[in-house]
């Protein structure tokens, strides 16, 4: 398991160098098409870094519940 979320996390690193190298070129490009692939770029850059801690909070507090406490509150 601690593998497997080196793995992601190194592919999340990837995915984010990615996406500034892309946000770069297209910033420095003149194309009429790059302006708004410019803007989705930088709107991935902001979002999914916000998503993926979500994602993680959720998961952090859903992996510290415990079964035997729901039955007792019921």
């Amino acid at each position: 398991m601690k593998k497997a979320k080196r793995i992601l996390a190194l592919l999340g690193a990837i995915l984010l160098a990615g996406m500034y190298v892309a946000v770069l070129i297209l910033g420095l490009t003149a194309s009429p098409h790059t302006r708004g692939l410019l803007m989705a770029a930088i709107a991935c850059t902001i979002l999914l870094p916000c998503l993926l801690y979500g994602m993680i909070l959720i998961a952090r507090i859903l992996d510290n519940r415990d079964p035997k406490e729901k039955k007792k509150k019921d």
